[in-house]
């Protein structure tokens, strides 16, 4: 039935698509064939960071459309690239109003700051900083231009970092909803809200601390690029909130005016004369036409991002940009490079809060296979490389970590709802049959565990936390006790998790790619191959939804073409759902 009804919307939509979409598709075709306009001779880019922000780019085909999500790796590549282009004069930035995930805000504030030290000028507008998300990142980006604006009457208010949870165990108590989750250990606090009423004594220390080494890393940044003392910038910005002229008085930014103005007072200061021009950054960044792979030693950049599951299928969502690590994927991916022999290392960039234990496993089997070849492998860490993330990194030859970068979560969990009792107070009944084995019912939503039940799988979490110390401390040549002393699923910052052995080094993308030039002995003009794993957008469309192929390609067509962000967020929520009903177990949470 369910597949019916989707092949009747389907063709229900491919009408609609064929009367109404089809000289739009002609269209936008025509327009996506046609050559990049260049850029003018003398240009300022003009980088707007309030859309939506992920880690990579996915690689397929229908992102780019529409597209309404950019990604850190982007900014990035092309900004290194516009350092030694001489058409480009200086760089514009639009601030946000909420915060950006850290570590992405130091990956981009790194290349602000390569881009400053080529001679090229940025500025900075804001209209305005709020408490929400992580704002001292974005304070952070503004510190790190050669002047940061403000519009007047805007409000910066960069006071601290908070965050907060909703408890839901009252709630379940209510209305007879059972949690039985088993944890390994203290610090695993992902499930934390569906069985206590508030913060436990380690979920309380872990989440302060981390807060806290993230709030002085942004502080101790600003500060070195505003030319204060972090102790004298932490103050001033505690003391807030403030109007945009009360800011200018305390000389937390540099200049009042409108969009307008900055960017006037930029192509006049970085010009020689009346012909410097503004120019979109994402239309410089489409402009550029990459080189073909020349024959010699090479580096390979695989990136992943997303959780981890088994299985093969690319991006979980064509359209959106949300993103999938899939096990069969990925480690084919680093399988591949492995073989390549013009491949001398490998650089693996994460983002990822973790997932299946076996689909990390898989990966990090392949990780062994490439060092067991000779071919070092470096992970690059961006937002989070945590619990299933960090299995996979703990087997690599190195680790760069922003020092933000949430990492560690070196645990497991897992168990299920038991909503029989909520669902019987409205007279729903739900009965089970079945055969064999006692635990084969283990998981049925009518009633909880028995005993037996929950000694089994209380059995099963603790040999998968034992064999996630064990592959820590064998890759991090750690003894295991002392991986047991910093792991129970307690979260670490990428600057905490360098003092505690965790992680090599702290950085960005680049010092990563410098450290397998490094340990594979190349020189320093041996090119990156990006080796990321990539599949036809209406074939990871396909697997991500689970529809027929004939559904898949009306549904892609007929979204793509309406642009309609409804079916957007169903879109997501199936794929959600799909991510669900899947499972994961070494999965650490997601702040931002």
């Amino acid at each position: 039935m369910k597949q019916f009804l989707i092949t009747v919307a389907g063709v229900f939509l491919g009408l609609v698509l064929f009367l109404v979409g089809v000289p739009l598709v002609l269209i936008g075709m025509a327009a996506s064939a046609a050559s990049p306009e260049p850029p003018p001779n003398e240009a300022v880019l003009s980088l707007d960071l309030r859309t939506a922000l992920a880690d990579q780019s996915p690689a397929n085909p229908l992102w780019g459309l529409g597209r309404n999500t950019h990604s850190v790796m982007a900014i990035v590549e092309t900004l290194d690239r516009a350092e030694e282009d001489d058409r480009v004069k200086a760089l514009f930035v639009r601030l946000p109003e909420g915060g950006v995930e850290p570590a992405m805000a130091d990956e981009i504030r790194g290349a602000f700051v390569r881009f400053r030290k080529a001679g090229k000028p940025i500025y900075a507008h804001s209209q305005g900083i709020y408490p929400a998300g992580v704002v001292t990142t974005t304070y952070m980006l503004g510190a790190a231009a050669n002047q940061f604006w403000m519009q007047p009457g805007a409000s910066l208010q960069v006071t601290g970092v908070a965050t907060e949870d909703l408890f839901l165990k009252r709630f379940f108590d209510k209305y007879g909803v059972l949690a039985q989750f088993e944890q390994r250990r203290e610090y695993k606090t992902a499930v934390n809200s569906y069985l206590t009423s508030d913060y436990t004594p380690a979920h309380r220390d872990s989440t302060l601390s981390w807060l806290a080494s993230v709030y002085e890393a942004n502080l101790a940044a600003a500060a070195a690029d505003r030319k204060t003392a972090p102790a004298a910038l932490r103050a001033s910005l505690e003391a807030g909130p403030y109007g945009a002229e009360d800011a200018l008085r305390l000389k937390l930014i540099d200049r009042l005016g409108q969009v307008r103005e900055a960017l006037d007072a930029l192509t006049k200061s970085a010009g020689d004369g009346d012909g410097l021009e503004p120019f979109d950054f994402w239309d410089y960044a489409d402009s550029h036409i990459e080189a073909p792979d020349l024959p010699g030693d090479a580096i390979a950049l695989i990136e992943a991002e997303g959780p981890i599951l088994t299985g093969g299928g690319g991006e979980a969502n064509p359209f959106t940009g949300s993103a999938t690590i899939y096990s069969d994927d990925l480690a084919n991916a680093i399988l591949r490079a492995t073989a390549t022999s013009s491949i001398k290392a490998i650089v693996l960039r994460l983002n990822s809060p973790g997932g299946s234990d076996t689909a990390s496993e898989q990966v990090l089997d392949a990780v062994r296979a490439a060092r067991a070849a000779g071919k070092p492998v470096v992970v690059s860490m961006s937002t989070y490389a945590a619990s299933g993330g960090y299995w996979i990194a703990s087997g690599a030859t190195e680790i760069v970590a922003q020092p933000t970068t949430l990492t560690g979560s070196i645990g497991v969990y897992g168990g299920k709802f038991a909503v029989g009792p909520a669902l019987a107070r409205f007279g729903v009944d739900v009965r089970e049959l079945g055969v064999g084995g006692d635990y084969a019912s283990a998981f049925g939503l009518g009633q909880g565990f028995n005993p037996q039940q929950r000694a089994a799988f209380a059995a099963w979490m603790d040999r998968t936390y034992e064999g996630f110390i064990t592959r820590v401390a064998s890759g991090r040549k750690l003894a295991p006790e002392r991986v047991r002393e910093i792991a129970g699923g307690r979260v670490w910052t990428g600057a905490q998790a360098k003092t505690l052995g965790l992680v090599d080094h702290l950085g960005g993308f680049p010092v990563a790619v410098e450290r397998a030039r490094t340990l594979a002995k190349l020189e320093a003009n041996a090119p990156l191959r990006r080796m990321t794993p990539s599949e036809g957008a209406l074939e990871a469309f396909q697997n991500a939804l689970g529809v027929s192929a004939m559904s898949a390609r009306t549904l892609a067509a007929a979204a793509w073409v309406m642009g309609d962000p409804r079916a957007e967020a169903i879109l997501d929520e199936l794929t959600e759902t799909r991510l669900r009903g899947q499972g994961a177990t070494v999965l650490a949470p997601t702040p931002w």
